[in-house]
């Protein structure tokens, strides 16, 4: 069954080609917005565990967890909180450095714990109305500690370069507090809140807690809660569902056309092999093993596609400083479904046809 599977195809190997082809297009979508989808769960974790935090503390109900806004009193209720070790206030700013859009600059209070944090590989800690630079951001910018950075058009002078691990941080760069709310026009508030939480305490509990001490907060505790509070990863996953149902109809499709004219042109073919013993269900198995085939065939050239792809939809998007495809094996088995699945559901017309088919008339075209 399987050669005669393989040579039918080779017979009308233009045809099989160009139908491989459409199904792979589709299947590589689904397999780079899927890549895409996991990075963008990925990058979450340092959003959440920002200056090493255990939870973050949001502005519930916000289209991104960057465009949170709270009140600085929130850091002086959880520092009565029994669970929480050490609260510190973030005010992030985005897209606010000259020549590099994609940082954040973070406003942090020197003396809290995600400043501590930070490991300086040149200069040393800022003072006073100085910045200090992630390593990544001071490469991309090349800059060293004495020169200057443009934030929100205020000139500061560079005192330090830090690492510290985490990617958001390593490509911004790092302002005291009250200056940042300054620059910004955000006296008195902060965009989250790290949290610490004193030893043994389990985040699932702290969440809980926190959410209940401050109403109107979104808590997140891991990166896929913060993938999916985020605008971003809804709209990722909600295309990447649309584009398998697309895949599915239009690979359906253009399966079903190509085996349904390869059934009328064999027609006698088909009706010799029932004439010698062949049952209508064993014909059927064929064609539709044929509508498989060409769909594997696609379904390999979409891994392929997507695999390269998704680094190129990552470009596309300008998001490769901060989100790099992740290609997991679940990504791609399920581009291999759908690409199954477009096979088994292109077959079955032309393995219904062929069951109706009169032997006597299959014979006549012999």
């Amino acid at each position: 069954m399987l050669g005669l599977i393989a040579t039918n195809l080779t017979r009308r190997l233009g045809r099989t080609i160009l139908t491989s082809f459409g199904v792979g297009v589709g299947v590589a979508t689904i397999v780079a917005l899927l890549s895409l989808s996991a990075g963008l769960t990925q990058t979450a974790a340092g959003l959440v565990h920002l200056g090493g935090s255990d939870l973050g503390v949001f502005q519930a109900g916000v289209a991104d967890p960057t465009a949170s806004l709270l009140p600085i009193s929130v850091v002086e209720r959880l520092d009565h909180n029994p669970e929480v070790a050490a609260a510190t206030p973030l005010l992030l700013l985005v897209s606010g450095v000259k020549g590099a859009p994609a940082s954040i600059v973070f406003g942090a209070p020197p003396k809290g714990f995600f400043q501590r944090r930070l490991v300086f590989t040149r200069g040393r800690p800022a003072a006073g109305a100085q910045i200090e630079v992630g390593d990544r951001l001071a490469s991309q910018l090349r800059i060293r500690p004495g020169e200057s950075v443009t934030v929100d058009g205020h000139s500061f002078v560079v005192a330090g370069v830090y690492h510290s691990g985490v990617l958001f941080e390593d490509l911004g760069a790092v302002l005291a507090l009250g200056v940042a709310q300054r620059i910004s026009g955000k006296q008195g508030e902060t965009t989250t809140v790290a949290v610490e939480l004193a030893p043994g305490i389990a985040p699932a509990a702290a969440s809980a807690s926190v959410r209940r001490q401050l109403p109107g907060t979104l808590v997140i505790a891991d990166a896929g809660e913060a993938a999916r509070a985020g605008a971003n990863e809804a709209l990722v996953h909600n295309a990447t569902l649309v584009i398998i149902i697309i895949a599915l109809i239009i690979g359906a499709i253009s399966v079903t056309n190509t085996m349904a004219m390869s059934v009328l042109e064999r027609q006698g073919e088909l009706a010799l092999l029932g004439a010698i013993g062949w049952g209508g269900s064993r014909v059927a198995t064929l064609i539709v093993g044929e509508g498989i085939g060409v769909s594997l065939l696609g379904a390999a050239l979409g891994l392929l596609l997507g695999v390269i792809g998704s680094q190129l939809l990552v470009d596309a998007m300008g998001v490769g400083a901060y989100v790099s495809p992740s290609i997991t094996a679940w990504g791609l088995g399920r581009g291999l479904l759908v690409g199954v699945g477009i096979g088994v559901l292109g077959g079955i017309y032309p393995a219904w046809r062929v069951t109706r088919m009169p032997l006597l008339k299959g014979l006549a075209r012999a």
